[in-house]
């Protein structure tokens, strides 16, 4: 037995091929010249040598698919069967690749297979030849397709076509619906139906517990097949005699809709399941001029762009949703009836499907999430950078080759700090500012322009933090206009600035280092929390104007750090803190992630719970200021020293409440 296989390797190809492989005779497989490596490894892969497998060059584009006449000659009269399985699968790509690959490629191959006088031509087509016919499509139908305006539809349509319409010779005709990784191990090469999906599967994992409900659209039915299948079938069906000129639909009989799919593969994910699902046809009540308007909302177009454009969805793929057609597929149950090639249930072999592409596809293995792979070579200027959490950071930044730009008010510590990053094969540059004056900011901005042509990141660091009651502050308005004037508007003073060069390159981030106060509303700390939550008010509105200049800002509410700056306050030494490297390591993150906020479950939570019973909210933090104590420097006694260790109770609600300000 002779065969000629066209797409040998790719995912149905090979697939068929080892089918192929266990018949006896040869397999002439047409290779592109740049597939060449892809067929070897298929060769080595099943373990077949030349004279079984036999490379015949070609490409779908050609005439006779550019099989030169010397091998025309050793192929007529000896070619059985003929496969052919090339063809453009991608319902996103453009109608001038997939009229290219499918129609001309068709047109090609079915010239080969009759100038070689094939003895059946095999033709791999798709459900998408139906297009969206609404009703059950039986085998016998072609012509009754509907709403082919898809290029995908439209060009699997026609080159089905000219198999029926134009070749005098044997053909068969296979419809597989939509093809999923094998049932045995869950093998797949591409992202396609489904898994376009499970990126927001494992999004909502990552984000809610598995047994939080949620609401989902139920949507159309998919009709799902394993790879191993339809390469078993159609092995099966072009064996038997008698079945010339059929079409078979290689399609599940029973498929389900959208929704019970996504819970079925959130279940294998531990991801929560959609509780109730929406049937999106009960929205066709609204006409579709008005549901077109509104999509086509500068706003609502837009976040639907990002939020699609973030889970790696195709926009084609959502026009789908409510996929209106059904496959009867007797004349391939009638085929295979004895065979005991039976279609795997979807419910056995989800798990490995999803863990197949949770190990080998999913989007996020091949970002780079490596502190270099954002900072090299860019410059990043960390404010307060000499101690603490800054000089944390630019060690981190700088041994990942950043150019690191620090500045403080102290020229020792920043000379210090310059020498340990030099030492480590660091690049530091150091300024001498005071972040409280305006004209100190705005000559340090122009400073570091002219230096090194801008800034790429900006980590708002430097900060005052004052912890005295307001009872305690009536005659200390200073001290909330010393905190203001560092803490925002020293800040803003730098955002102002950098961001001009930013939006000229359309890129940059900016990191502002907020507080847990913001989220918690801690007692003791009104003059720091207000200065902070300023800041993160300006960045929320800075968000809304910069998102779409390549811009990102990121909100750090950060927990208890123990740093000098908390020193005075002695309790803090028996509660838990972070540490400044623990900290540091916040701010890489928000540099490698770029989120909009980072903050701890117990901050969220404090926010939440402030937003739902603000009043129940007041009677627990009032208690936790009264268990806590001002120190005796807010009291105007520096130097004696606290009065007492903390108690057993204080130091009890610190550990409970970790990372709060008290």
């Amino acid at each position: 037995m002779t065969y000629f296989v066209t797409g040998a390797t790719g995912f149905i190809g090979r697939h068929l091929v080892a089918n192929l492989l266990k018949r006896k005779g040869t397999i002439y497989c047409l290779v592109r010249k740049g597939s060449s490596e892809k067929f070897e490894a298929l060769k080595e892969s099943l373990g077949a040598d030349d004279k079984r497998l036999v490379a015949v060059n070609g490409d779908l584009a050609k005439p006779k698919l550019g099989v030169s006449p010397a091998m025309l000659k050793t192929l007529t009269g000896k070619v059985q069967h003929f496969f052919h399985l090339a063809a453009l699968y991608d319902l996103s790509a453009d109608a001038e690749s997939q009229h290219a690959a499918n129609i001309d490629g068709t047109r090609h191959a079915l010239a080969l297979a009759d100038a070689v006088k094939a003895g059946c031509f095999h033709h791999t087509s798709s459900i998408a030849a139906a297009g969206l016919y609404p009703g059950v499509f039986r085998e016998d139908m072609f012509d009754e397709a509907e709403e082919l305006d898809n290029p995908y539809f439209r060009t699997k349509h026609d080159s089905e076509g000219l198999v029926r319409k134009e070749y005098a010779r044997p053909w068969r005709v296979y419809r597989p619906g939509i093809v999923m990784g094998n049932s045995k191990n869950g093998e797949i090469d591409k992202i396609d139906g489904p898994y376009y999906f499970f990126r927001l599967i494992k999004k909502l994992r990552q984000t809610l517990p598995p047994w939080m409900p949620t609401v989902g659209l139920e949507g159309g039915r998919l009709n799902l097949v394993p790879v191993d299948w339809v390469a078993d079938a159609m092995d099966h069906i072009a064996h038997k005699p008698g079945l010339d000129g059929h079409c078979f639909h290689l399609t599940d009989p029973a498929p389900r809709r959208i929704g019970e799919v996504l819970n079925l593969f959130a279940r294998v994910g531990h991801a929560p399941q959609m509780t109730m699902r929406l049937d999106a046809r009960m929205f066709a009540f609204i006409p579709s001029g008005i549901r077109s308007a509104l999509g086509n909302l500068p706003p609502i177009r837009r976040f639907t762009q990002v939020i699609l454009r973030d889970l790696g969805i195709p926009r084609e793929v959502m026009k789908y949703i409510n996929y209106p057609t059904r496959f009867d597929c007797r004349e391939t149950e009638r085929a295979l009836k004895g065979s005991k090639i039976k279609l795997p249930k979807l419910d056995d072999y989800a798990w490995r499907l999803w863990d197949y592409w949770e190990r080998h596809l999913d989007p996020d293995l091949f970002v780079d999430h490596s502190l270099a792979g954002k900072v090299k070579g860019r410059v990043v200027v960390v404010t307060g950078g000499s101690s603490g959490i800054g000089k944390a950071v630019a060690l981190k930044v700088a041994g990942a080759g950043a150019k690191v730009v620090i500045c403080a008010r102290g020229e020792e510590e920043l000379a210090a700090t310059k020498k340990e990053i030099e030492a480590a094969g660091g690049v530091c540059h150091t300024y001498v500012v005071d972040l409280s004056d305006v004209a100190s900011c705005d000559t340090f901005v122009k400073q570091v322009v002219a230096d090194h042509g801008g800034c790429d990141v900006l980590v708002n660091n430097a900060g005052r933090s004052i912890r005295r009651s307001i009872a305690l502050s009536f005659d200390r308005f200073h001290d909330f206009e010393r905190t203001m004037q560092l803490n925002y508007f020293g800040a803003l003073r730098l955002i102002m600035g950098f961001l001009p060069s930013m939006s000229e390159r359309h890129r940059g981030h900016i990191i502002n280092i907020s507080s847990i106060g913001v989220l918690t509303n801690a007692p003791r700390f009104s003059a720091y929390v207000a200065s902070k939550a300023a800041l993160d008010a300006f960045s929320r509105c800075a968000q809304a104007e910069y998102s779409d200049l390549g811009i990102n800002f990121t909100t750090i509410n950060m927990p208890l750090v123990k740093t000098p700056m908390i020193a005075p306050t002695k309790m803090y030494d028996h509660v838990p803190t972070l540490s400044p490297e623990e900290a540091a390591d916040l701010i890489v993150e928000a540099i490698i992630e770029r989120p909009v906020r980072i903050a701890t479950r117990l901050g969220v939570f404090a926010s939440i719970l402030y937003a739902l019973a603000p009043r129940a909210y007041e009677i627990i933090m009032n208690s936790a200021f009264r268990l806590f104590p001002d120190s005796a420097a807010a009291k105007g006694m520096a130097g004696r020293g606290e009065a007492e260790q903390p108690t057993n109770e204080q130091i009890a609600v610190a550990a409970l409440m970790r990372g709060v300000h008290w």
